[in-house]
This record gives C-alpha cells, sequence and structure tokens, in this order.
C-alpha cells in the first residue's frame, strides 16, 4: 500500500456570511429557525454510539421565550458516566492507532459539513438554545468551530513533524502519543464554538472523551454530534452525556484511567475541580492534564489621547453582543475625564438605538441572556446600584423575565474604582464606568492591574504612542489577550490564539498548537544503528 508523508488542506479563516435583508443566507437561516421552533425534540445521550435515553428528562426552551418548547433531554446518572467511560475506554486502542491522516480527514469533514449543510441547522439551534442574533451565532456556531477544526489539523501535523536531530550513527524520533485514559471535556453554554472545540481537539491528537456541555447548551450539542456521527467519529470516540456536576465528579475524578480536563467556565468551578484532582492524585496511572479557561473581569483602558467615538464603540460592542455573556465580553472601562462627556453621550445614544427581543427578529441587536438564574443574579446588582449613592446607572437598568430573560444593557458610573461591579465577574450586559483623572494614566494602569483576580483580555485606546507602550508594558500580566485600538472581545482562530492566566484559566490558548500539546505524551525513540560491541572506552587506553 502506497504511503506518503502527506499535506493537509491549507486552513483559511471561513468568510463570514451577513445575513442583509434579501440575501439567501437569510432566507436558508429563517427557514431553519421556523423547522426547528416547529419540533419537540427527544434528545438522547450517545454513549458508545448507541442513543441512551433514562427515565428523567430535562425541558429546553428558548431563554427568549421560555415558555415556548425545543424539546427535551434525558438526564445522565452515574450508572451513565460510568458507561460513558467504559465506551471511551473500549475504543481507544483502535482509534489511537488509526493513522493520523485519516483522523485528519474525519475533522476536516466536519469542518465542511458544518460550512455547507449543516451551517443553517447549527447556527439555528444556537439562536434558539441560547438566543445569540444572527450575527453572534455566523461568527461562533458557523466560522469560529470551523476555524477550529481546519487550523486544528494543521496544528497536529505541524507537532507531528517537530522532531529532534540526530548524530552519527544514530536515528532520534519523537511519537507524539494520546495520553493513557480518557479525558473529559467540561463545556460551557456561551460558545457553541468552545463546546465543539474542547472533545474535538483532544479526539484529534488520538484521545477518547467523555464529553459533558452545559444544560443551556444541550440543544446545539446534540446538532454537534450529529455532525461529528456524520463525519465519521467512530462509536466510543466522543461520548455525550448530561450529568450533574456533583456526579460526574464522584465517577470521573476517582477513576485510575482519568487523563485529563478541557475545561471552559467559571473561576469556583475549576477550583474545585483542581482540587479534587489533586486529592486524589495517587490513584491515576498519570499525572492529569488539567487545562481551562474560566472568565474575565475584561477591562477597557482609554487615554486622554483617544477618539472619543472609538472608545464608545468599543464600549458598546465589547460590553454588550451577546448580552455581555462572553468570557471577554467588557465588563470595565476607565475613561479619562477629558473626553469622558463626548464618550458618554456616544455611548448613550448607541445603547438607546439598541433593539432587544427575540433572535428570530433580525433587527434585535440585543437577546435574553441565559437562564432565571443569571437574570436574578443581573437583578440583584443592579438593584444594589440603583439604592448606592455613589454610583449612577446612565443607561439601562431595567429588566422583564415575563415572556423572556431580558436585561437592558445597563452602565453604571462609580465614583469608586473598587465598587463591587468593578471587581466580580458579573458575565451579563453590564458596564461599570471609572472616569480617572485625565493626568493620571499611569496610576490608572496600577489600578486596572490590581483590580481583578483575572486576566482574560483587555485592552487600550489611544493615539499616543508613548501612552500605548506603557500600557502595554504595565498590563503584561492583566490579560492573555491585549488589545490596542480596539475592544477587547473577537479572538480568530489562527489569528489571536485565546486563553489568560491569574485567575483566567491555564492560558493554554484554545485554536493554537501549544493547546493540542496538552493531549500528547511524546516518546523519544532512539535507534543506533550499529550497536557497540565492547563496553571499553578509549580513555580507558593505558598510555
Amino acid at each position: 500500500m502506497p504511503k506518503g508523508i502527506y499535506r493537509v488542506p491549507v486552513p483559511v479563516n471561513e468568510p463570514i456570511k451577513s445575513y442583509a435583508a434579501g440575501s439567501p443566507e437569510r432566507k436558508e437561516l429563517q427557514a431553519a429557525l421556523k423547522e426547528l421552533r416547529s419540533q419537540e425534540l427527544d434528545i438522547p445521550m450517545y454513549i458508545g454510539g448507541q442513543e441512551v435515553r433514562s427515565t428523567t428528562k430535562t425541558r429546553l426552551a428558548p431563554p427568549h421565550d421560555h415558555k415556548h418548547t425545543l424539546g427535551y433531554f434525558h438526564k445522565s446518572d452515574k450508572t451513565h458516566i460510568q458507561q460513558a467511560i467504559d465506551a471511551a475506554l473500549a475504543a481507544k486502542e483502535k482509534w489511537a492507532n488509526l493513522s493520523w491522516e485519516h483522523r485528519a480527514s474525519i475533522f476536516l469533514k466536519a469542518a465542511d459539513l458544518i460550512a455547507g449543510p449543516y451551517r443553517y441547522k447549527l447556527n439555528a439551534a444556537t439562536m434558539l438554545g441560547q438566543s445569540k442574533n444572527a450575527f453572534q451565532a455566523e461568527i461562533d456556531s458557523a466560522c469560529e468551530i470551523i476555524d477550529f477544526l481546519r487550523y486544528n489539523v494543521k496544528y497536529m501535523t505541524e507537532i507531528y513533524s517537530e522532531q529532534p536531530e540526530s548524530g552519527p550513527g544514530m536515528w532520534n524520533r519523537l511519537e507524539w502519543r494520546p495520553l493513557e485514559g480518557f479525558v473529559y471535556a467540561l463545556t460551557p453554554f456561551n460558545f457553541t464554538a468552545i463546546a465543539g472545540n474542547l472533545p474535538s481537539s483532544c479526539a484529534l491528537m488520538g484521545n477518547v472523551v467523555v464529553w459533558k456541555p452545559s444544560n443551556t447548551q444541550v440543544y446545539s450539542a446534540n446538532v454537534l454530534m450529529e455532525i461529528f456521527q456524520k463525519a465519521g467519529v467512530p462509536d466510543g470516540v466522543i461520548n455525550l452525556i448530561y450529568p450533574s456536576g456533583p456526579d460526574a465528579a464522584e465517577i470521573i475524578f476517582n477513576h485510575k484511567d482519568f487523563a485529563g480536563i478541557h475545561f471552559t467556565g467559571s473561576t469556583e468551578v475549576f477550583q474545585g475541580i483542581w482540587k479534587g484532582i489533586g486529592n486524589n492524585i495517587h490513584k491515576y496511572r498519570s499525572y492529569p492534564r488539567i487545562v481551562g479557561e474560566t472568565g474575565g473581569k475584561d477591562f477597557i483602558l482609554a487615554h486622554k489621547s483617544a477618539d472619543a467615538k472609538a472608545v464608545a464603540v468599543a464600549m458598546a460592542r465589547g460590553a454588550f453582543e451577546y448580552q455581555g455573556q462572553k468570557c471577554s465580553a467588557a465588563s470595565r472601562a476607565y475613561i479619562p475625564s477629558n473626553i469622558w462627556p463626548e464618550v458618554k453621550s456616544n455611548v448613550v445614544a448607541d445603547l438607546k438605538s439598541m433593539k432587544m427581543g427575540v433572535t428570530e427578529d433580525f433587527t434585535n441587536f440585543i437577546n435574553a441572556v441565559i437562564d432565571e438564574k443569571s437574570f436574578d443574579k443581573l437583578a440583584r446588582y443592579i438593584d444594589d446600584a440603583k439604592k448606592d449613592s455613589n454610583v449612577e446607572i446612565i443607561a439601562g437598568g431595567n429588566y422583564d423575565k415575563s415572556s423572556g430573560y431580558f436585561i437592558e444593557p445597563t452602565i453604571i458610573v462609580a465614583k469608586d474604582p473598587k465598587y463591587v461591579t468593578m471587581c466580580e465577574e458579573l458575565f451579563g450586559p453590564v458596564l461599570t464606568v471609572y472616569v480617572y483623572d485625565e493626568n493620571k494614566f499611569e496610576e490608572t494602569c496600577e489600578l486596572v492591574d490590581s483590580t481583578s483576580i483575572y486576566a482574560l483580555t483587555g485592552a487600550i485606546l489611544a493615539q499616543d504612542r508613548y501612552a500605548i507602550e506603557t500600557a502595554t508594558k504595565k498590563l503584561s500580566n492583566s490579560a492573555g489577550n491585549f488589545y490596542i485600538n480596539d475592544k477587547p472581545t473577537g479572538a480568530v482562530v489562527g489569528q489571536q490564539p485565546f486563553g489568560g492566566a491569574r485567575g483566567s484559566g491555564t492560558n493554554d490558548k484554545a485554536g493554537a498548537k501549544i493547546n493540542l500539546l496538552r493531549w500528547v505524551s511524546p516518546r523519544t525513540i532512539k535507534e543506533t544503528f550499529v550497536s557497540p560491541t565492547d563496553y571499553r572506552y578509549p580513555f580507558l587506553q593505558a598510555d
């Protein structure tokens, strides 16, 4: 059979469709939305390639229309978790031994399925299940997951091609083995792309996966699983289950074959997971890989030389796209006193022009937050701000959950730079502004750096290049993704590898080769062509 050193297709970022009025893609997406709304799905677990159902079902509804039923998913219990682990381990040897180009082909096919026949179904599922507007769905559940799949194949080949030097008479090789055991992928609600990437990136490198999505993302996760199966992911390689977090932790983190976790979620949960793994470290075959991205308290810092309109747009887009539910969303802003009046005027005007409502109405910029728990938490912060004489709400401040979980885009101006909403992660459409003395820029840089436990994203807006350099250096540990004269959101695979440190995670950069290196365990092989036959070295000879 012929062999070769294969070149994979060169990845390029998936073009973003506009969904403008009258466009073919708008009509296709509207049709997909209508079709999905007309159905009530019965969503099973997927264990070892089989559809598995339980006696307990959970209802799914659009966050922006919680009286409508999209369907039900079957809750997993501890027996299903064990079944998923067993199915993964049963599939492991065959999958790990499959030639890399066939693994590559499977996930390249998945990318093409999403780019083509599944694009509108996956986007519509994300719009309905996670309350994203058409553009936010397109850049997530179409473009970003396609980019993850295609670029990860490229990164895999780059890793495999990294080989050591060989001295005379020998050949040194690196074998990039998958981890010994199974990987647990624990994925969030806010990005369908992340939910798809966390299990697929591990599987691409030859690992087998137990995947638990957020309950509020199950609807689109079900479509992703359909795509993976259609692409040819073998039975048992990725197993999709819906247990409670504590049940999953009890079974998975006590299993000797637990090899790693790929996580996106809250800092509190991740720290609890890390602690649990540490307490069980003596039980595992190998030290597990712990990879996590855990959110942020992302900032916009403007200099007195900044363009006021550019600052306002960075605030409006960075804080309020997808209702501020991006890990990278701006939730605190530091604006100098000299440009604040103009910035305030522009951003308040922008917010007044934003329509809020259901995702099926494409004229709505703002949709619902993900669920009632999030809604209630955000409402409490807003109510507290209304009562506090040290803060002022200059935009928004209203909310309503009668038909959907709608929170108006809200801007709070705080006199105290350590006010609670300047420090704590809210994960919603609430931006807190601190207006600082225009001549105290360096002191404000230090304030930005010291205020939050997080270090995910941040932005500096300035025309003064010295100020840009000052902020870039002083804030070097404040953000893993740092933006100059732009909003702090919108990282693109292949262009801005994403992740942060401090309380924001392990900074293993999703959408980069760095991340895939975490899912392999290298073995060094040295082959000597002519073996020595005498133990004596030349130095032993007598003079």
